[in-house]
């Protein structure tokens, strides 16, 4: 049985065919008088009605021919499918595309609470982006383990493949780049919030009030791979620091954590790193035990975890102190100059 897309290749395969040469114009005549004369001069005893079976023959040839060559052009569309384990790997000049995902080592986050300081990655993400007060873009949470002791768990943007944010849009403005980082047009964001409501992970603020800006941002260029300067009546998020990872640079949660609990993936190359280890994705992600936060909800989040409560750095189970509150990019004193001095070393 014929799928949608094969009927709808032959239907355009069978109109177009037909409409090149319609019955009686000039294209459709002189190929079959030349037909015609050929037949008469090699079989002349042979009458009108061969003469006829000729012409039916050759029409037939040319549909074929013509639907052939049309079902050839479609192929690539309908047949190529990309998917997480076989990401595109070209952009559209011929650059190779990244593939971005982040994983984190749980074995190694502790909340920052062995250090007695605040979460480091969320104190850097603050600095980078300015993120306005009252915001948090990356949060930590205590979470509690099936055994019944407590861990911790930052929380970014899982960067959906199957986004919700994505489809319940009504304008565009929430999109997926060709290297799979959801960002927001906030030139285009009309404020509904539909995003925010569709978003599983709760990972999405709103700009109530006209959030602070730092000295100079009002004369930056707006893009959404770096939302300077924020605007009231828009909601914003984590963007995994499109603006660094085009340059070849590492995100700022990822940099700032001081356990090096944070990596950043590329499903293309399949390596990830934290800024010291490289390791190959693939393996590090089953050798591991890593999983995906509600992954039985079909999004298929580009963020996975690798189980545990921090150990590695002292964290003991029973160990029940909260994450500290991180302190905003104004307590800070980070500029557009000096935005990457966020978090702990």
């Amino acid at each position: 049985m014929l799928g949608p897309h094969a009927r709808l290749i032959l239907d355009l395969d069978r109109d177009c065919a037909l409409s090149n040469y319609p019955p009686g114009s000039k294209k459709n005549q002189q190929p079959q008088e030349r037909v015609d004369k050929g037949c008469e001069d090699m079989n002349k005893n042979k009458g009108e009605d061969q003469g006829q079976m000729s012409r039916r023959q050759l029409l037939k040839l040319a549909v074929a021919a013509s639907g052939v060559a049309l079902a050839a052009s479609f192929m690539p569309t309908v047949l190529t499918k990309v998917t997480s384990a076989s990401p595109a790997t070209e952009g559209k000049k011929g650059t190779r595309l990244r593939q971005w995902a982040m994983v984190i080592d749980l074995r190694k986050c502790e909340g920052c609470v062995t250090l007695g300081v605040a979460p480091g990655c969320v104190e850097a993400c603050n600095a980078e982006h300015f993120v306005p007060q009252g915001q948090e873009w990356l949060k930590v949470f205590q979470a509690a383990a099936a055994a019944g002791h407590s861990y911790y768990l930052p929380r970014p943007c899982m960067q959906c493949e199957n986004a919700p944010c994505v489809k319940v849009c009504p304008v565009g403005a929430t999109y997926r780049t060709d290297e799979g980082v959801i960002l927001i047009n906030h030139e285009r964001c009309i404020g509904c919030r539909m995003c925010m409501a569709a978003c599983p992970y709760g990972v999405r603020s709103f700009n109530w009030g006209q959030p602070d800006n730092p000295p100079g941002a009002t004369f930056a260029k707006y893009r959404p791979e770096y939302p300077i300067p924020h605007r009231q009546g828009t909601v914003e998020k984590c963007m995994l620091c499109a603006h660094l990872t085009e340059d070849g640079k590492l995100p700022a949660c990822v940099y700032g954590c001081p356990m090096k609990a944070l990596y950043l993936g590329d499903l293309t190359d399949d390596v990830a790193t934290n800024g010291i280890n490289i390791v190959k994705l693939s393996a590090f992600l089953a050798e591991n035990s890593a999983f995906r936060l509600k992954e039985e909800l079909g999004t298929r989040p580009r963020g996975w975890d690798i189980p545990g409560h921090g150990q590695e750095y002292g964290h003991r189970i029973g160990d029940e102190r909260k994450p500290q509150k991180a302190r905003s990019w104004q307590e800070q004193g980070a500029t557009l100059e000096k935005s990457h001095e966020g978090g702990h070393e």
